[in-house]
């Protein structure tokens, strides 16, 4: 059986301003509690290794979260050891999928190994998916036409309306609302901070941590070829 390949971020800090950010836990921990009965999950990084958690998300974290934190499986392969791109074999993975937290917006979208993993997942007939900021790692993406993987289709992620109630439009070094909608892609959102989540073909996207189960829930409804 082919595997889940997840991908999380080794960026520390924003650049603008010395203010810890990282991985939003609960998008790792919700969507691996619900694959990982079912496939294999390996952990990728840009650069392999250690992956920083932001520490809001600590503060979010429910009983089921902190359980998957503290599991030592996953805090070896997913937060101490992650695997790096140059040792992934794309054809092992039926689905990649992108996690988010701010950190992911420096390291995610121009990572040219990760773009080479997830194209090739795709063309191989596999999804590619992701919650909140990490479809950044879904903007530069191109099809076997060299056309933007995006364009043309339905998807959502962590909204402009969303970066500033949350505080950090100044922060970001761009917006994925507006680039997603640049690439040519249909940006679909709804309320803020509510869970949301769509499937155009072999992309799943989700809009904000809340939907992370949503996300997970389509992917495995797709893999089973009941969606």
């Amino acid at each position: 059986m082919k595997k889940i390949l997840v991908v999380l971020t080794n960026t520390t800090q924003f650049t603008k301003k010395p203010e810890a950010t990282g991985l939003w836990l609960g998008e790792a921990t919700e969507f691996v509690d619900i694959m990982a009965s079912h496939y294999q999950i390996d952990y990728v990084s840009p650069q392999g290794g250690y992956v920083p958690l932001d520490p809001r998300s600590l503060k979010a974290a429910d009983a089921a979260v902190l359980a998957r934190y503290r599991d030592r499986e996953f805090q070896r392969n997913a937060l101490c050891d992650t695997l790096a791109p140059g040792v992934i074999n794309p054809t092992d993975y039926a689905a990649i999928y992108y996690t988010g937290g701010h950190g992911v917006m420096f390291d995610f979208p121009e990572n040219p190994a990760l773009q080479t993993i997830a194209q090739q997942i795709y063309a191989s007939g596999g999804y590619v998916t992701s919650v909140c900021h990490g479809i950044a790692g879904l903007l530069n993406l191109r099809d076997d036409q060299g056309q933007y993987l995006i364009a043309g289709r339905h998807v959502t992620g962590f909204t402009t309306q969303e970066e500033i109630l949350s505080q950090k439009r100044g922060l970001v070094p761009f917006l994925n609302e507006k680039v997603a909608a640049d690439r040519g892609a249909h940006f679909d959102k709804k309320v803020p901070f509510r869970p949301f989540a769509i499937k155009d073909g072999q992309l799943i996207t989700g809009q904000n941590p809340w939907s992370v189960k949503s996300v997970a829930n389509t992917l495995l409804q797709a893999l089973a070829g009941t969606n």
